[in-house]
C-alpha cells in the first residue's frame, strides 16, 4: 500500500503548482482522500479533502478559493491545483487516504500517508 505525492517545487508568489497523488497496492476508489501540509517547526495541518466519489470537497479557510482538490477518473489518483500561491503556503505537502468514504479534516482519521512533496513559494 503506497501513496506517492509529486509536483512540488519552487514558485514565485502569485504563481501556480499542481500536486498529484497516486495510490498503489490496493484500490482507493472507495476511500476519502486529503491533502495536509507541514511547515518547519509547525504541526501538520489540514489543507483540503475529497470524498470517495469526488462529489464533495472541503477546504481550510486559508486556501479556500485558491486551491482546488479533485480525483482522477480511476479514483486512485488525486490532485491539488494551487493558484495565487503565497509565501505562507511554503511547506511539505502530504497526501493521505482514509478507509471511510466520507471526507475529514482531521489528521488522526487518515490511515495511509504519502511521503510528502516540498512546495516553496518565494516572495
Amino acid at each position: 500500500v503506497q501513496l506517492q505525492a509529486s509536483g512540488g517545487g519552487l514558485v514565485q508568489a502569485g504563481g501556480s503548482l499542481r500536486l498529484s497523488c497516486a495510490a498503489s497496492g490496493r484500490t482507493f476508489s472507495r476511500y476519502a482522500m486529503g491533502w495536509f501540509r507541514q511547515a518547519p517547526g509547525k504541526e501538520r495541518e489540514f489543507v483540503a479533502t475529497v470524498n470517495w466519489s469526488g462529489s464533495s470537497t472541503y477546504y481550510a479557510d486559508s486556501v479556500e478559493g485558491r486551491f482546488t482538490i479533485s480525483r482522477g477518473t480511476s479514483k486512485n489518483t488525486m490532485y491539488l491545483q494551487m493558484n495565487s500561491l503565497k509565501a505562507e503556503d511554503t511547506a511539505v505537502y502530504y497526501c493521505a487516504a482514509r478507509t471511510s468514504g466520507l471526507y475529514s479534516a482531521s489528521v488522526a482519521r487518515y490511515d495511509y500517508w504519502g511521503q510528502g512533496t516540498l512546495v516553496t513559494v518565494s516572495s
